[in-house]
């Protein structure tokens, strides 16, 4: 069994991976984790030891297979437990990430399953991120970030990259929430803030930041 520690940098470093692609980095990890780089390499000597990592100094870390699964097991609780706490008990998308981080520590498969089915197998949590199912598949959606639409582009929220309670929150004081439907209706070539117009609506002009950190499926 794994600390909660262990499986924190096992989340971490999955999802540093599929960012980048390549060895994830101890100062990237020590970032992700809020800790010291010491501390990082302190804890990748104990996680290569359980054959969860493949780790060499300069360059990088990459999980194994059976981190990869360890990793994917953990995800797969935090969003099941983010969307039961918003489906069921009625959570704001932007209060749940922290009571999650204390729920997906529990070790029974046989819960997981159970609120699995409870929700009736949802592929995705409130945020857009794929939940994954009992084998570790995940199921893609294709989508892009509004920063990389063309004008005139349509197209529906599906998910956010930043899941920051403040940006959330913004989020829904604009009413840019999942399932919005939204049109690029001018770039502005200055600072590449966007002009939109929210479900045919009202139209606002949101940010670089707000643009690069919001996807979307087009339509």
């Amino acid at each position: 069994m794994n600390s909660f520690t262990e499986e924190n940098y096992l989340k971490a470093i999955y999802k540093l991976s599929n960012s980048s692609g390549d060895g994830v980095s101890t100062n990237e990890l020590a970032e992700a984790v809020n800790t010291k780089a010491s501390s990082v390499t302190d804890m990748l000597k104990k996680l290569a030891v359980k054959k969860l990592i493949n780790y060499k100094k300069y360059k990088g870390v990459h999980l194994t297979e059976s981190g990869k699964k360890a990793a994917l097991k953990i995800i797969r609780k935090h969003r099941l437990w983010e969307t039961f706490l918003v489906q069921k008990l009625h959570f704001g998308w932007d209060e749940v990430h922290e009571i999650a981080e204390q729920l997906e520590h529990i070790v029974s498969p046989e819960l997981t399953n159970r609120l699995d089915r409870f929700l009736e197998f949802p592929e995705y949590d409130p945020h857009g991120d794929p939940i994954p199912d009992e084998e570790g598949n995940i199921k893609p959606l294709k989508k892009i970030v509004i920063a990389n639409a063309e004008k005139g582009t349509v197209g529906k929220i599906v998910a956010v990259r930043d899941a920051s309670p403040e940006f959330l929150r913004y989020l829904d004081n604009s009413e840019l929430i999942l399932g919005a439907t939204v049109k690029v209706v001018d770039i502005y070539a200055f600072d590449k803030s966007q002009l939109i117009k929210v479900n045919n609506c009202k139209t606002i002009t949101i940010s670089e930041h707000v643009s690069n950190n919001l996807y979307i499926q087009t339509i």
